[in-house]
């Protein structure tokens, strides 16, 4: 409160300073002024403002040097984990290299002439009413080059978002979003997922799903996601509560999550989480962070508090929308296996319709003091799911 005090104190200072100075100006007015007192710039102003556009040209371009050769390597702009991420990445290369380009030449240009047409005692400006020729040169090869640009990304966009499940015959997987995880759910041997509604929430049915819809009986919910290397995946994405967005960023995929629709993106993974570990950019990257994670787990410790865990590169979804307090926090292990790692995994996990089972039984066995075991000779399964053909 005190510290607010004093900030206000000053801040009411401040104005009153400025008001002073105000009316002090106000009662010079009609006075004779002198040359050096004038306000109006002369040719030395105009000569020290165009060395100083100079000056702050050269800064730019510093700033820019120390940028690429300290954090060049830090943006995700190569050594992709998705078939698709290489046009991606093609494409914002070029972008970035037009955009550098133009900068550079129009900031040297917009300085250059500052400081050579600056203005001069007596000088008139000259100026052109109209050139078409002109007119059209800079209007032409911004529009082109746009264009290009343009074209190439829906191409690119239409090449990674157009799927013909039927021939390519992709994993489907659901991913849902919910304040503040990621649930992912496999559609099981038919590779058809059930049927959901967010109203059929229920104990362990966290995602809603219809437990009597028959392309259902072998779906399995997992809190963490695997996916095969080589092999097409398309993503059905759900929202539970509020607009999310699907975010991975070494696939160079996102896509957001809408509450009461389904959207969906595909990609092909060509590197398992060790290959992509075993990289040199990624050793680099997990070395530089585990230093800055030992020194400040020294200082943790001289505090008497505990050490940061050592760093391991995992793939993440990350939500890209701002989703509520923990929105920060929302994040989901992404593995990638190879296929036959990849399908040993997935034979272990349960299926939702048996795990509903089981929780119902545990039900049962807790409401009647008995172990599961027992509670199945005398307890009817009363489960409501579709029947196996």
């Amino acid at each position: 409160m005190t510290a607010l005090l004093v900030v206000l104190v000053l801040v009411l200072l401040s104005v009153a300073l400025w008001q002073l100075s105000k009316i002090f100006a106000l009662t010079q007015i009609g006075k004779k002024s002198t040359d050096e007192s004038s306000q109006v710039a002369g040719d030395n102003d105009n000569r020290v403002n165009g060395y100083l556009m100079f000056g702050f040209l050269a800064f730019i371009y510093l700033i820019t040097i120390i940028c690429i050769v300290k954090y060049g390597s830090y943006p995700l702009m190569s050594n992709s984990a998705s078939e698709h991420g290489v046009e991606v990445d093609q494409l914002m290369w070029i972008s970035m290299i037009l955009i550098f380009f133009v900068q550079t030449v129009t900031q040297a240009l917009l300085h250059y002439y500052a400081y050579k047409y600056s203005g001069k005692k007596g000088q008139v400006a000259a100026y052109i009413s109209d050139n078409n020729k002109l007119e059209f040169i800079w209007s032409a090869i911004p529009a082109i080059v746009l264009a290009v640009l343009i074209f190439f990304g829906l191409y690119a966009w239409t090449d990674i978002m157009f799927i013909n499940e039927k021939e390519e015959k992709p994993i489907v997987i659901e991913v849902y979003a919910q304040q503040f995880k990621w649930t992912a759910r496999y559609a099981g041997e038919d590779n058809v997922l059930g049927k959901a509604n967010v109203r059929l929430i229920e104990g362990v049915n966290t995602l809603g799903v219809d437990l009597a819809d028959p392309n259902a009986q072998d779906d399995i919910v997992t809190e963490e996601l695997h996916i095969p290397k080589g092999k097409k995946v398309i993503f059905k994405i759900r929202s539970q509560d509020v607009l999310h967005s699907m975010y991975m960023p070494h696939f160079r995929a996102q896509m957001n999550c809408v509450p009461g629709m389904v959207t969906q993106f595909a990609f092909t993974p060509i590197m398992t989480t060790q290959e992509m570990r075993d990289t040199p950019e990624m050793i680099e990257k997990v070395d530089n962070i585990n230093a800055i994670r030992t020194k400040k787990s020294k200082e943790l410790e001289a505090q008497g508090k505990t050490g940061l865990d050592p760093y391991t590169f995992d793939y993440l979804i990350l939500c890209n929308k701002i989703c509520g307090s923990s929105h920060y926090n929302m994040q989901m292990k992404v593995v990638v296996d190879e296929p036959q790692e990849y399908q040993k995994w997935l034979k272990e996990k349960t299926t939702l319709v048996q795990a509903v089972k089981n929780a119902a039984k545990a039900d049962a066995a807790a409401a009647a003091g008995t172990t599961p075991s027992d509670s199945t000779a005398t307890k009817p399964d009363t489960t409501v799911v579709a029947q196996a053909k």
